[in-house]
Parts: structure tokens; C-alpha cells; sequence
């Protein structure tokens, strides 16, 4: 299915985040953006320079006009500009029961603008009422009283570790019951952050839209925000935009997905310079046995010494769930190997086609194409 994923947010005239960076993710993981326009800002990497709210009878009839015709199957609410405009919102959206509704409480810029005033965020306790998942970064977390007070609206909470200290970013899933999960991951070097936000909440809302369990929703949503960040394109003097364009075929928006094949190799240094004259950037080079390359699209080809791999070529199949593939698999009558964690970060179980071709069924995440032991600038 296309998950249909109504926007209500800002423009960013920069085009790092807001209404731009929300209709890139959502486009990214398959699905069809329609957007009610709250606040037109002028910014930049460096700061918003003007905003502008849009009167909100205008933001209602945007939002009117495609729920009408096209219909909507999830929600995500970002920066609202005004405390009428909040109210505004809410009122039409709980015209919409049962419809999953993202609410990302877009206080302060990555910059440090400040995007709501006190009455506006006052307001935002009608839209968390009608929320199925709150947003919060710490500092917003802080500013609406703490998560326990988010959590008594009725919506779950993911608390987002972005500001904390130290090398670990944690996020936590609070869910209306209490019951927590907790993601960790390495924090990513880099000064081009701007619209995590507003992408972490865009991802989450279209996978809600297509009908994922919330976990999984979000677990899906932070690779893709990973991602986007290493792969920024480095515009601007300050907090420059992600990478959303180079995101797709880390991220599966649905069914195995074969993106990578090893080939066997006599020659290492005969293979390796073969496949980079033909175009291809190295980004592992490992023991004059193992190299992995990726294509401008994404996709990656590896070539691995003939005898390690029975000198046959072997096709990798990325899933999301790895251990239910397996067990799919043989359900069906397919044998399969136990599932074997590797230390480059990659999970995966071998197996055979009815010719005898070799498959590996796996699940990497970044680190597909961001090994511990990628090179560090291919040229």
C-alpha cells in the first residue's frame, strides 16, 4: 500500500526541515505526502531569520480539502505557529478517530530559534490528547512538564536522547501502559543535523500510516534518520540538511529486498581495480581478500576470495526481521541455517535456491554501508 500521511507543519525556506524535509522522508519510505501549511519561515543553516503564521481558517481548509478527496491514513504534526492554529488543528483532527497521529513538539530550532511562544505551547495539550505518539527532545520534554505529565493525554512517548552528553544516544518508547523500550546507538559526528526532528517524526507517522506496530514504526524511522545524517550533503556554514536522498535502499519499506551479491575473486588486486575502473566507490578494502562497493543508487556488490566462498557467487537478501524470515522460510519447507551475528554488524542466515545458488537472508541496518571499517574518504 502507498500510506497516504497528512503534514501539518512549517516551511522551511532552507529546506532542511519542516513541511520540505517531512515530504522528502515520507516520499523516501514510499509514501504520498499531502500538507496543511501552519507558518512560513525564513531561515537558513545559520537561523530563522522571519516567521509567519498562516491564519488558521487557512490551515483548516488545507487540511479539509485533502481529507475530503484523497483521504488520510496517518497524521504528523510539527511546528503549528500560533496557539489558535493548535486549536485549530486538534478540532479537525478529532473528527478523526482512529487515524495515527504523530505529534512532534516543535519548540526551538536546530539552530535555537524559538519556533512557539508560551500560549502556543500551552495549547499543545489538546493535540497530545488526540496523539497516538509524542515526540519530545529533553529540553521540549522539560518544557511540558516532564514525560509522566505528556504520558497522562493518553499518547505513548518517545523521548528523544539527542541533547544529553556522552557518545550513546538513547531513545525511549514509554508506551500508555508504562511499558518502556529503550534504543541506543552511537552518536554521529557531524554538525548537519538540522530536521532530525521533524524527519524521526515523518518516518515514524508513514510507517504508522502503512500499518506497523508502533516499535517497529520508530525502529524503522531512526535507521533512517542515521542514515540521512552520515550521508549529508554538507550545505551551508551551520547546521546543514541531511541526507534524505540517499536513504532508500537502507530502509525496507516492505518484503525481502536483494541489494547486494558477492562475486569470488582469483586476483583481489586485479577484481578491485576492475570494479572501481568501471564507476563503482570502494568503501571496504579488508586483507587483499574482501572488498565491498556501492553504486550511486545505493546498492552495494562485494568480491570475496573464490575459496571462502565455495567459488560461487553469493546473493544477499536484507530483511527486517530476520528471525521470522527464517522462520517463514521453513514453514515452508526451505532449509535454512540458524541465524549467526557477525562481528561487522551484519545478522544473516545462509541457504540455496532450488539450483544450488547460493543466499544469505540478513539484516544490517547502517552497517550495510557504513561497516565499522568503511574507507574513510574513497576518492
Amino acid at each position: 500500500m502507498v500510506p497516504r500521511v497528512l503534514i501539518v507543519a512549517g516551511s522551511d525556506s532552507g529546506g532542511g526541515a519542516g513541511i520540505q524535509a517531512d515530504i522528502r522522508t515520507v516520499t523516501m519510505l514510499g509514501g504520498h505526502s499531502m500538507t496543511a501549511i501552519a507558518a512560513i519561515t525564513a531561515q537558513n543553516t545559520l537561523g530563522v531569520q522571519a516567521i509567519h503564521a498562516v491564519p488558521p481558517a487557512m490551515v483548516v481548509a488545507q487540511m479539509r480539502s485533502v481529507i475530503d478527496d484523497l483521504g488520510v491514513d496517518s497524521v504528523k504534526i510539527g511546528m503549528i505557529g500560533a496557539a489558535e492554529t493548535a486549536e485549530a488543528v486538534a478540532g479537525v483532527l478529532e473528527e478523526l478517530p482512529g487515524v495515527p497521529v504523530v505529534f512532534d513538539p516543535v519548540m526551538v530550532a536546530t539552530s535555537g530559534s524559538v519556533l512557539a511562544d508560551a500560549a502556543t505551547i500551552a495549547a499543545f495539550a489538546r493535540l497530545m490528547r488526540i496523539a497516538t505518539l509524542v515526540t519530545p527532545n529533553l529540553p521540549e520534554a522539560a518544557a511540558l512538564g516532564g514525560v509522566e505529565a505528556i504520558r497522562a493525554h493518553g499518547a505513548a512517548v518517545l523521548l528523544k536522547g539527542g541533547h544529553a552528553e556522552g557518545d550513546t544516544i538513547a531513545d525511549t518508547l514509554i508506551e500508555p501502559s508504562g511499558a518502556r523500550r529503550v534504543w541506543e546507538g552511537e552518536r554521529i559526528d557531524t554538525p548537519h543535523t538540522h530536521g532530525t526532528g521533524c524527519t524521526l517524526a515523518s518516518a515514524i507517522a508513514a510507517g504508522l500510516g502503512r500499518g506497523l506496530p508502533l516499535a517497529e514504526a520508530i525502529d524503522r524511522a531512526r535507521l533512517f534518520v542515521r542514515i540521512a545524517l552520515r550521508e549529508a550533503p554538507g550545505f551551508g556554514a551551520g547546521h546543514g540538511p541531511m541526507g534524505h536522498h540517499r536513504v532508500r535502499l537502507d530502509v525496507d519499506p516492505g518484503g525481502a529486498t536483494p541489494n547486494q551479491i558477492t562475486l569470488p575473486a582469483t586476483d583481489h588486486a586485479a577484481s578491485f581495480a576492475f570494479y572501481r575502473a568501471l564507476g563503482l566507490t570502494p568503501i571496504v578494502d579488508s586483507d587483499g581478500r574482501y572488498a565491498r562497493f556501492e553504486s550511486a543508487g545505493g546498492v552495494t556488490l562485494s568480491i570475496e576470495a573464490a575459496a571462502e566462498i565455495g567459488g560461487r557467487p553469493l546473493v544477499f537478501i536484507e530483511v527486517a526481521d530476520l528471525d521470522a524470515a527464517v522462520a517463514a522460510a521453513r514453514a515452508r519447507g526451505i532449509a535454512v541455517a540458524d541465524p549467526l551475528d557477525r562481528p561487522w554488524g551484519w545478522r544473516e542466515a545462509r541457504l540455496a535456491d532450488p539450483a544450488g545458488n547460493a543466499l544469505c537472508l540478513y539484516h544490517a541496518g547502517e552497517n550495510r554501508r557504513f561497516p565499522p571499517w568503511r574507507l574513510p574518504c574513497p576518492d
